[in-house]
């Protein structure tokens, strides 16, 4: 039957090329007097059945019309392992090991919408052997909370940065001929109480710090599948919001694809129906027999249910469905994407703090790596999106290979892993190397015999950070310290040997107070995939030079943060996770009604964006507020110079030149980044904003000429009293520099 099913990608693009200039959307309605016809052949019973889900990882199609079903694959690093038909266990498959991409904090730190665009790539393909329609992916909120759970998914706490990545993934992924579902829409910048918290932020606010990446990625990605966040905003659950839905999204943005809920994130079938949403994950509860009997009163028409049905078969005529017996006959990670994993693992590393520790010196002989991080897998863990890798390469592993047989390399765990909260049963022998609480102190035997190797030894790398179940979906951490010990290790390391290295493995900022003092070099590493050990081997020992810029600010300590500093976070009450609620025994044994009734009694909070544009670096800019590492921040093993900044004002853009010179011995990336402060502004305005970038390849002693355009479009606010984008006339002083708090040229302009 698969055989038989609808196979149109090549068909819509080449109506789409005949047709004459189209908007990205645009592009997904050239079949719809097709759709139109078949519509008219199916039953209401059949219709409403593409409303759901069909399985965990499924909505249904109409089989009699050769409609296949609609296939989904979480998450947005790396396709998913197959799991059972109604739940998220293994299904203990042998060919669908993927490749493991850097996680979404990593990818962001390249700075590269051409590295964005190849990571699309590569999940696109992989998705397609898999024989799925739609990846869930990417997530692309703002990491308003150094804490947040999903930090490492996320890509920036600046929207123009964001949005650039955004719209490259999404383009990656869908010239491979599979949909992207860009998620989570909107303002879903907590774990704590995500299934009930209220965001309320003004809408300027939205306009122009939230919901950036979504319009880009919406406008010009053309994506063709989004997913409501699981909070409200300004009152409303995000699955069921007029505003985010129906006015902004397919009124103002045009919008043509369909809307899937989070999983769980439904509420309810008047507001779904009426307000935006197309497919309730999971269940039929809300979507299902309920649109029937909503139609038999009156309630609902049927011509609203047509619609929706219209918009979920644009994007079923769009992506060829792939047959049972093509997909998964042959392993989903494929050499070309395991190359751009690693592409990307090389250009994302953050050089932070160098006092001539790096890179290593030729004459070092003998290596003490310190750390579990060092060994420790990153792919999965804790809840939520993971991978199950086909391989990855750890950092020890990378050391060791690259360092051969002339460099001998030593390992000592150091400190306990926190293993976090527990999804299986406990092991029925405690692990040693295990910590039972996430502040506990260094261990005297582990810290003994690291400090042994660490005086033996002409280098010591310390590997500390965090981990996937500290960092995870479905909590926030409460602090940002380094966990179990790991400080008073770092200390006693560099004690016995103050020829130190520090790589900080994780998805967010750690608090490096204690840590940096005494610490002469310090890397950022990320979970940086399947390649991750090679790519941080290679910066190490100066095959490659460092290029990564920090996504995110790293605060000095945490509450410097703005919604930390605002008192606007953390909730006071926290209650149970929705999502994790949802598959726990005792909830899964409650009747439909108790079940309801107990996600009902999830603590309601409101969360004040009182902040308001101020996020992540615009605080810390405007408030005079000095981070422990700044937006932008990423050192390297040349210096470069910046010429002057010549610049000019156009009737559609800002355009600005200069010449960007290597002065080092090595081929280097410098990522250049432009801000932009308004001068006797009207309008309330940050310090400054981060307007356009681009990473630059320099060959040892070149100089290029580096032109930078901020579109006129990029400098509008949101005018709260006419409801519309407006631009405010006067002069801009342009900041040409290597970071947020390096700027290195200025010029000035009028507009």
């Amino acid at each position: 039957m698969y055989k038989k099913l609808i196979y149109l990608a090549g068909a819509a693009l080449v109506m789409a090329a005949c047709s004459g200039p189209q908007s990205a959307q645009d592009k997904l309605t050239v079949n719809d007097k097709k759709i139109d016809a078949v519509i008219a052949q199916m039953t209401l019973e059949e219709k409403v059945n593409m409303l759901h889900s069909k399985t965990n990882m499924s909505s249904a199609g109409v089989e009699r019309l050769g409609i296949a079903d609609m296939h989904y694959a979480d998450g947005p690093f790396g396709i998913r392992e197959e799991g059972v038909p109604n739940g998220f266990q293994s299904a203990g498959w042998k060919l669908d090991s993927a490749t493991y991409f850097p996680t979404g904090s990593a990818l962001a730190a390249t700075w590269s919408e051409e590295l964005a665009y190849k990571y699309g790539t590569g999940m696109g393909k992989e998705a397609r052997l898999r024989g799925k329609d739609v990846i869930l992916g990417p997530a692309v909120n703002i990491q308003r909370l150094p804490v947040g759970g999903r930090t490492y998914e996320y890509l920036s706490e600046d929207p123009i940065l964001s949005a650039a990545l955004a719209l490259g993934y999404t383009k990656g992924v869908q010239d491979q001929g599979t949909a992207v579902c860009i998620k989570h829409f909107a303002v879903n910048n907590q774990e704590t109480n995500r299934g009930s918290v209220d965001a309320q932020v003004d809408e300027r606010t939205l306009r122009e710090i939230y919901l950036k990446p979504f319009e880009r990625a919406v406008v010009e990605g053309g994506a063709m599948s989004v997913m409501p966040a699981y909070n409200k905003v300004n009152g409303d659950y995000c699955s069921e919001n007029e505003h985010l839905l129906n006015e902004i999204l397919r009124g103002e943005w045009g919008f043509k694809g369909f809307t899937v809920s989070d999983w769980g994130g439904t509420h309810s079938t008047m507001g779904a129906m009426l307000h935006g949403l197309n497919v309730q994950m999971t269940g039929s509860n809300y979507l299902g027999q309920p649109v029937i009997d909503s139609i038999a009163t009156g309630a609902l028409t049927e011509d609203l249910v047509d619609e929706k049905v219209r918009q979920i078969l644009r994007v079923r005529y769009a992506i060829e469905a792939i047959p049972d017996d093509v997909a998964n006959t042959q392993m989903t990670s494929q050499p070309e994407c395991q190359d751009i994993a690693l592409q990307v693992a090389e250009k994302s590393i953050v050089l932070l703090k160098n006092e001539g520790v790096l890179p290593l010196k030729k004459d070092v002989k003998k290596i003490a790596v310190i750390g579990q991080n060092a060994v420790l897998k990153t792919q999965s863990g804790g809840m939520g999106a993971g991978v199950k890798a086909l391989y990855e390469v750890t950092p020890l592993e990378g050391i060791q290979k690259r360092a051969g047989n002339q460099v001998e390399v030593l390992y000592a765990p150091g400190y306990k892993n926190f293993p976090g909260r527990r999804w299986g049963p406990a092991p029925a022998v405690p692990n040693p190397l295990e910590a039972q609480a996430i502040d506990e102190p260094a261990d005297p035997a582990l810290l003994a015999q690291a400090v042994e190797l660490a005086k033996a030894a002409d280098v010591v790398i310390f590997f500390g950070g965090t981990n996937k179940s500290i960092e995870t979906e479905g909590s926030d951490r409460s602090n940002i310290d380094l966990p179990a010990g790991q400080n008073e290790v770092v200390k006693a390391l560099y004690e016995a040997n103050p020829n130190l290295v520090t790589v900080l493995i994780s998805g967010g900022p750690t608090d490096l107070r204690q840590l940096e003092p005494v610490s002469p070099a310090i890397v950022q590493g990320w979970w940086n995939g399947t390649e991750g050990g090679t790519a941080l081997a290679k910066v190490l020992f100066g095959d490659i030079a460092p290029s990564g810029k920090l996504p995110f600010t790293f605060p000095a300590k945490l509450e410097d943060s703005p919604a930390f500093a605002m008192g606007n976070f953390p909730d006071k009450n926290a209650g149970g996770d929705l999502f994790s609620l949802m598959y726990r025994q005792d909830v899964l044994k409650m009747t439909p009604a108790e079940r309801q009734a107990f996600m009902d009694s999830l603590p309601k909070p409101v969360s004040k964006y009182t902040e308001g544009s101020l996020v992540g670096y615009r605080w810390f800019d405007t408030k005079n507020v000095k981070p422990m590492y700044a937006f932008g921040h990423g050192l390297s093993y040349v210096d470069f110079e910046y010429g002057v900044l010549n610049a000019s004002a156009g009737k559609k853009a800002v355009k600005v030149s200069f010449d960007l010179t290597n002065k080092g011995q090595m081929d280097a990336d410098e990522v250049v980044q432009l801000y932009v402060h308004r001068v006797d502004a009207q309008v309330e305005w940050p310090s400054k904003e981060l307007k356009a970038f681009q990473r630059v390849s320099l060959k040892a002693g070149e100089t290029k000429t580096v032109t930078l355009e901020i579109p006129l479009d990029d400098l509008r606010y949101w005018n709260v009293e006419k409801n519309a984008w407006d631009l405010e006339h006067g002069q801009l002083q342009l900041l040409l520099g290597s970071a947020s708090d390096d700027i290195r040229q200025k010029a000035g302009v009028t507009i």
